[in-house]
């Protein structure tokens, strides 16, 4: 992969960046009408094709905000075309690295020492680059590092990215303002926090002291004397990310066994703490020996006692079968509202009936069966369904607490790993959860 030597920090150059791409998008637009005109066909794959790769390109130059958006975006199938999905998965962990001089100047602004002053040895590419930062490796008496750099400037650039990136998305996934904005919000609130790695480091701390009884599941450690807001440094995880360990030929029992590990590691901290590692993609995950390593703990989220009991409520057989018990249900969540007229209840319900039955579905059998097709391939046609209904996109979509938007994205991408590992794992509720 080719090494970036340096990253546009001023605003003029990152909107121009952002403009060329918005240019881009209206050629590609335009032979896509051609196209139409000449042959009727009203296919747009080879139009979301194209401009899926030309946007990723942008934004993994960019880096920060712009391929943050990315990122969440493609961990969200209800609101854009399968194309982006893909190009933009790639902002997990595969965006373009830069160069050494640049890692150089980052180490000794901020620890007053070039990387090799520090270590024994230290990698001058690369080994992962994501949308916050990069990681190398490095040894020092016998010990091996991974060190997180953060990118230069993508802190102080946050606010105005997301400004101009704004109606480039909305030009682009055809959302209006209210659809967009819960993820422009979520896209700074939680990058000015990733962009902190002294607050990466207490909540990584925290988190591992209380998790680390979990059976299966391991944690590497941290060296806060190697690290700053802007430099991170841990124990190095030998192993394979979670996505090519799906793949191995491992035998089916050892993934199961990674899949329930990993299952229990978000149960405990979604019910017990209510607090949780809120960025479940493959990644962050590594697994050795066949056992199972959590990586990074760069986006957290925390739940409101109050918000934790009515989000599990809607999960209860007896509220989701009665539409005044539901109805209630929703309007205490925010996801109904008193200025709804009668149509968009009756609408929102049927919608939300829906997403909570196929959400809730796992936890309410006891154990249940991931490697099963056809349960993906209802959530697919529902994200396409409701992506594309107009009536629905008519609605606010300013509703909920913000809570749900990364609760329901993280169960979401859990169910994806867990269907990557073929796994049947025991999903039950905790006994306290307000669900029987």
């Amino acid at each position: 992969m080719q090494e970036q030597t340096k990253i546009p920090k001023h605003k003029l150059g990152r909107a121009t960046r952002l403009a060329t791409t918005g240019v881009q998008v209206g050629v590609n637009y335009l032979k896509y009408k051609t196209r139409k005109a000449l042959t009727g066909n009203d296919d747009k794959t080879d139009f979301h094709e194209a401009t899926a790769r030309q946007t990723y390109d942008t934004f993994s130059q960019l880096k920060g905000g712009p391929l943050k958006l990315a990122q969440m975006l493609s961990m969200d199938r209800n609101l854009i075309p399968e194309q982006y999905v893909e190009e933009f998965s790639k902002a997990q962990y595969s965006a373009p690295p830069l160069t050494y001089p640049l890692v150089v100047n980052t180490f000794t602004k901020e620890l007053g020492k070039r990387p090799n002053e520090l270590f024994d040895t230290f990698t001058q590419k690369a080994v992962s680059g994501a949308s916050i930062g990069q990681v190398h490796q490095a040894e020092k008496d016998g010990q091996t590092y991974a060190v997180k750099i953060q990118y230069p400037g993508i802190a102080d650039s946050l606010k105005s990215d997301l400004a101009i990136v704004k109606p480039l998305a909305m030009r682009l996934f055809q959302l209006d303002a209210k659809s967009l904005d819960p993820y422009m919000k979520e896209v700074e609130e939680r990058l000015l926090e990733e962009t902190d790695y002294c607050l990466e480091l207490e909540r990584s701390l925290d988190l591992v002291e209380k998790s680390n009884h979990l059976p299966l599941t391991h944690f590497p450690k941290y060296f806060p004397e190697y690290s700053s807001r802007r430099i991170l440094t841990m124990e190095w995880v030998s192993g394979v990310q979670l996505d090519t360990y799906a793949e191995s030929d491992a035998s089916q029992a050892k993934k199961q066994a990674v899949a329930q590990a990993l299952w229990d590691f978000y149960h405990h901290q979604i019910h017990h703490l209510l607090l949780f590692h809120a960025d479940p993609h493959p990644g962050n995950f590594k697994v050795d020996n066949d056992e199972l390593w959590i990586l990074d703990f760069g986006c957290t989220k925390s739940l409101e006692k109050k918000f934790y009991t009515d989000y599990f409520a809607l999960m209860n057989p007896d509220i989701i079968h009665n539409d005044d018990k539901f109805s209630s249900a929703l309007y205490a969540l925010g996801l109904l509202l008193d200025t709804d007229d009668t149509s968009a209840v009756e609408k929102l319900i049927t919608v939300f009936k829906e997403s909570v039955e196929l959400l809730s579905r796992p936890f309410l059998k006891g154990t249940f069966d991931f490697g099963d097709q056809a349960y993906f391939d209802e959530l697919g046609a529902f994200s396409e369904k409701t992506r594309l209904d107009k009536e629905l996109s008519n609605l606010s979509t300013s509703r909920g607490n913000a809570h749900a938007l990364y609760l329901n994205r993280t169960y979401f991408g859990l169910y994806n790993l867990m269907g990557s590992l073929g796994a049947k794992i025991d999903a039950k509720l905790p006994d306290f959860a307000p669900v029987e």
